[in-house]
């Protein structure tokens, strides 16, 4: 292959290092306004009154908006419709919008928001998920605060209990992650002449953008016109929120009748954006004296905040997945997403995978130790391949975990390396920890109704290539491993493909760019769209060499048949001339995943296998440790771009070790005490470890060109694997993630 497997330049790369790359805050209409927003000062209040009297004498305010100026539903439709556009009476997290200032620039908006007195009645408010969950708590969602629960129930658990020789038990809790994209979360809405409204901003979802849009402004769709502009970073963090921030810019647009721009500070941004869920796992493993699994019960709990946005699907994943990429044949899974009143949780990478993943993989390894077993030894034993049975009972067709696993193993010299705990002497001590996980990429049965993807593709007269499609790029590389497939489908060159913006007048509803999901679905979408073309170019070059279509080979940019051939350029010049179409929409659906009332089912079309080591030394004294090195392999089934793919893999592992090491939001009584990079601290450059990248091939029968998704398992495995390497090291098990240095000082002073 000419274009597919190769390491060619981004297409996004020249704009992005020469700063010619617009984001939404550089864009500029003649007559802007700016916002700013109005929010709740407390964690749960009822408002009696609001006072604008003081804001509106400030120089430049033009309007200021609540509630009662949305033209259309005053909820964001998210997957429920608990979220309101603006507090009406009501406020349910320290921060939760309640009205826009609108006025000539940002600085007078900003001044006026600070002198707007709210008179309001501090509710009664619950902080913890699990103390939501109980009888006699404040009632913020339904009647019991629960907002979605989920059960698998797989085999006969207490059979598995009676063949077990041992049985393990724990609890694990994880913290927040803010999502730290450079670019904070920003819209600008032009309405038009005709009653229209565009809307611009930073996103990874436009068509739920569109979705928000259009209802609260009660407008049809085709008179709403979302486009993506350059994203700097989203994670998952810009999926469901720009649908709020959009919905606003494009209400205050509505109501002053001219542009209206709103850009979050980064205290805004931390303050009101979702976040990675907050988790609470309590599993139980049973094994035989020979390793081999026979059940898990798990309860998994996240706090989804005061609004549902995604906790229903994020908690559908983590359910899944909650039994790790093991075969377990009796298994028992409670899970439960939980309203309190702090900040909105919502997608981040992984998406409900980490948090259980962290509790998973850290139980393994003390279930090896009660075997007197290595933890490599137990995952090979258990650990799914072609063929097994997953914890919701899909049969497997991947190659499973042995291929990452043996790669990770022998790239890192675990098996070497590797000494059990008790043979550990000295203040500096080396550890080194394994975890393996599993993903299944896309949206799976939970959201199969999304699962479906377009893209065009048009061949110009001069050979010349533009391609649109529904997903966005958002750092990923999008549009140059999409140009690849492209490029490959038509035997075109790379060079001559362009990606037109993503914009929803334009391209079909293609989904969220989500759920590793963007390579695989528009993918394969952009091949339906070539692959008609293709053979015109192939009808077109058989005429020129005088032969029948099934006897053209197309190959590096040619048109071969036998020892005559003609360019790829050639080809489109004489279909141009002959009519034939070069134009063709392409349409991709996923195969139909299952998931039944027990939970069974194939929940997901495709998994991407995962293993990962980490190297750590730690100062036994201080309890202060270091990530050294990380290896991490993973199945990705081919690799379109190899260059993209490392540094997917090192930034996502990078990421893993930022969640696990330092990354520490601190919500206080609902109070948010470090919304900034100053008091939230994450890896800089002088924290990067060894980051080793190990990619491993075997094709996905569905993939474009045999690949699946990479985007998120990056991150998902590296906490536990820390988790681990700290214990091999120090003989201390930590089970709250962030791994604090001075949770381990404590316990190591604990154990003195």
């Amino acid at each position: 292959m000419s274009s597919v497997g190769v390491s060619v330049k981004r297409k996004d790369a020249v704009e992005k290092v020469t700063g010619k790359a617009r984001f939404v805050a550089d864009y500029k209409l003649p007559n802007m306004a700016y916002a700013y927003t109005i929010r709740s000062p407390k964690p749960h209040i009822l408002i009696k009154k609001i006072d604008f009297s003081k804001a509106l004498k400030v120089k430049g305010v033009i309007k200021i908006i609540t509630a009662k100026d949305v033209p259309g539903k005053n909820e964001v439709p998210l997957v429920y419709k608990d979220y309101p556009v603006f507090a009406e009476k009501e406020c349910k997290f320290e921060g939760q919008p309640i009205g826009l200032v609108v006025a000539e620039d940002l600085d007078s908006a900003r001044k006026a928001a600070s002198l707007i007195e709210i008179d309001y009645k501090e509710l009664p408010a619950v902080f913890d998920s699990l103390e939501a969950m109980k009888k006699n708590s404040p009632r913020i969602y339904g009647k019991d605060n629960i907002y979605k629960k989920f059960k698998i129930k797989k085999g006969d658990l207490k059979k598995g209990r009676a063949e077990a020789d041992i049985i393990v038990e724990d609890t694990f809790t994880t913290n927040y992650q803010v999502h730290t994209y450079l670019e904070t979360n920003g819209a600008l809405a032009d309405p038009q002449p005709d009653g229209s409204m565009i809307v611009y901003g930073t996103m990874q979802c436009p068509f739920y953008v569109l979705d928000a849009v259009s209802y609260t402004l009660g407008m049809p769709k085709s008179k709403v016109t979302i486009i993506q502009t350059t994203t700097g970073g989203g994670f998952g963090g810009k999926e469901d929120v720009p649908s709020i921030i959009s919905s606003h810019a494009a209400i205050a647009a509505y109501v002053v009748k001219r542009p209206v721009k709103i850009i979050y500070s980064r205290e805004e941004d931390f303050i009101a954006m979702s976040k990675r869920h907050p988790g609470w796992a309590k599993i139980k493993l049973g094994a035989k004296k020979n390793g081999k699994l026979t059940f898990a019960e798990i309860k998994y709990v996240i706090d989804g905040g005061a609004f549902a946005t995604l906790s229903p699907i994020v908690l559908w994943r983590g359910t899944v997945h909650a039994a790790g990429p093991y075969e377990i044949p009796n298994v028992l899974i409670n899970t439960y997403a939980v309203a309190t009143n702090k900040v909105p949780c919502g997608a981040y990478r992984g998406f409900g995978q980490p948090q259980i993943n962290f509790a998973q993989e850290s139980l393994m390894d003390e279930l090896a130790e009660k075997l007197n077993m290595s933890p490599l030894k137990i995952r090979e034993i258990n650990g799914l391949k072609k063929n097994s049975i997953t914890a919701t009972g899909h049969k497997l067709q991947e190659a499973g975990i042995k291929p990452v696993l043996k790669e990770v193993i022998n790239k890192s010299g675990y098996i070497k390396k590797w000494k059990p705990v008790v043979n550990k002497k000295g203040k500096i001590r080396k550890g080194i920890g394994l975890s393996v996980t599993y993903y299944g990429v896309g949206l799976g049965a939970a959201g199969k109704h999304l699962s479906r993807t377009g893209a065009f593709v048009q061949v110009e007269s001069d050979g010349s290539v533009r391609i649109a499609f529904g997903n966005t790029e958002m750092g990923q590389g999008a549009k140059t491993v999409l140009s690849q497939i492209t490029a490959e489908t038509l035997n075109a060159p790379y060079e001559v493909i362009q990606v037109e913006a993503t914009d929803t007048s334009r391209v079909p509803d293609s989904g969220p760019t989500v759920a590793s999901r963007t390579t695989f679905m528009s993918g394969n979408a952009l091949m339906n769209a070539c692959n008609p073309i293709l053979l015109n170019l192939k009808k077109a070059a058989s005429e020129l060499l005088g032969c029948k279509i099934k006897d053209i080979t197309a190959k590096n940019n040619r048109f071969y048949f036998k020892n005559k051939s003609v360019s790829y350029f050639k080809a489109v010049e004489f279909a141009h001339q002959k009519k034939f179409q070069m134009s063709f929409q392409g349409w991709y659906v996923a195969p139909e995943p299952t998931f039944d009332k027990n939970g069974l089912g194939t929940a997901y079309y495709s998994y991407t296998f995962s293993a990962n080591v980490v190297e750590v030394s730690v100062n036994m004294e201080t309890g202060e440790y270091k990530v050294e090195k990380i290896w991490a392999a993973h199945d990705i089934g081919k690799a379109i771009n190899p260059q993209l793919s490392e540094g997917q893999i090192q930034g996502g592992a990078l990421q893993g070790m930022g969640y696990a090491v330092m990354e520490n939001l601190v919500i206080n009584e609902g109070h948010m005490v470090n919304p900034n990079f100053t008091g939230y601290i994450i890896p800089t450059a002088k924290d990067i470890p060894v980051l080793n990248p190990i990619i491993v091939e075997n094709k996905d029968k569905n993939g474009p060109y045999g690949a699946r998704g990479l985007g998120e398992p990056p991150l998902i495995g590296i906490a536990p694997a820390v988790a681990n390497a700290v214990y091999n090291a120090a003989g201390i098990r930590l089970k709250h993630n962030p791994l604090l240095p001075e949770s381990l000082f404590n316990a190591l002073n604990n154990k003195r």
